[in-house]
């Protein structure tokens, strides 16, 4: 398929990639499903996406028009037959977990068309595994978009050897509709992003771990001296310290190495259920933030 031929979108998994890449895909001008089998993920990520766009409209980012129409193109469903039929590009968006995602795109594939795309969200695992629950593998190909959804511009596309080129085209086409800047990368652990992120993330952590210096005045040597947006340990709180750890523990097993080993830091924060704001508690306290 084309991406001329893709009208509407579905997007497995209400978390927080699954509801920015709604919110970037409805901008864009498709028509979106949003599925979750939790009718309260749901909900809390149709607040998200109205709050985003509201914050855009204040500060002149968006007109009044575009943020109605966004809205009006995004629907939600836990009844994932509905939620995927007439799909022309399904996103899935859900934890990092092989046998999920494996389990997730075996009972899609069964629900659309022949030529729809389905891509996964997936940050750091193998797209070659992820296509072997597929009857068609040719058509699965990585979408690996970076949080926040709707400011970032990055768009990891990855290709694993079995992927068509019609699928890889289209794949790209979508990124830049959505107005991202894609890149194309091989099919290999933690791609290149999450590879060089993690690493760059867990020092960090090691950092504080040793008392080398408080988290803030960590994140602030890297954006004010690298020029980076958001700082390591800021990052990871957005982004889950239970998701920065999996990915770590799986860039460990596949690829060995002392710089993907998470530190005992990250381990007790994750046991404590301190995974970044969406637990109002990482490395910051977010108090009653959303």
């Amino acid at each position: 398929m084309h991406e001329t031929q893709i009208e509407k979108v579905a997007v497995i998994g209400a978390g927080t990639m699954g509801h920015g890449i709604a919110q970037v895909a409805a901008q864009s001008d498709y028509r979106v499903t949003l599925t979750d089998l939790d009718p309260q993920a749901l909900e809390r990520a149709q607040r998200k996406i109205a709050a985003n766009l509201d914050k855009g409209v204040a500060r002149g980012k968006l007109s009044e028009e575009h943020r109605a129409k966004t809205l009006a193109n995004i629907s939600i469903s836990s009844n994932s037959s509905e939620a995927l039929s007439g799909s022309g590009l399904v996103i899935e968006a859900v934890s990092e977990s092989l046998a999920l995602k494996q389990k997730i795109f075996s009972a899609a594939e069964a629900l659309v068309a022949p030529t729809t795309i389905l891509a996964s969200n997936t940050s750091s695992l193998s797209l070659a595994a992820i296509a072997e629950s597929l009857e068609h593998p040719q058509r699965l190909i990585g979408m690996h978009f970076f949080n926040p959804v709707h400011i970032m511009q990055l768009l990891e596309i990855v290709v694993h050897d079995r992927v068509s080129p019609a699928c890889r085209e289209a794949a790209l086409a979508v990124a830049r509709r959505m107005g991202k800047e894609p890149i194309v990368v091989k099919d290999s652990p933690g791609f290149a992003s999450s590879r060089l992120g993690v690493v760059l993330g867990l020092e960090a952590m090691r950092m504080l771990e040793q008392g080398v210096a408080d988290a803030a005045a960590i994140d602030t040597a890297m954006e004010l001296g690298y020029k980076h947006p958001m700082g390591p340990l800021k990052l990871t709180d957005h982004v889950g310290l239970d998701v920065r750890l999996a990915i770590a523990e799986h860039l460990h097993r596949e690829l060995g190495g002392d710089q993907y080993a998470p530190p005992q830091i990250l381990r007790d924060k994750v046991a404590r259920n301190e995974l970044g704001r969406k637990t109002k508690k990482g490395f910051y306290d977010y108090g009653d933030a959303e």
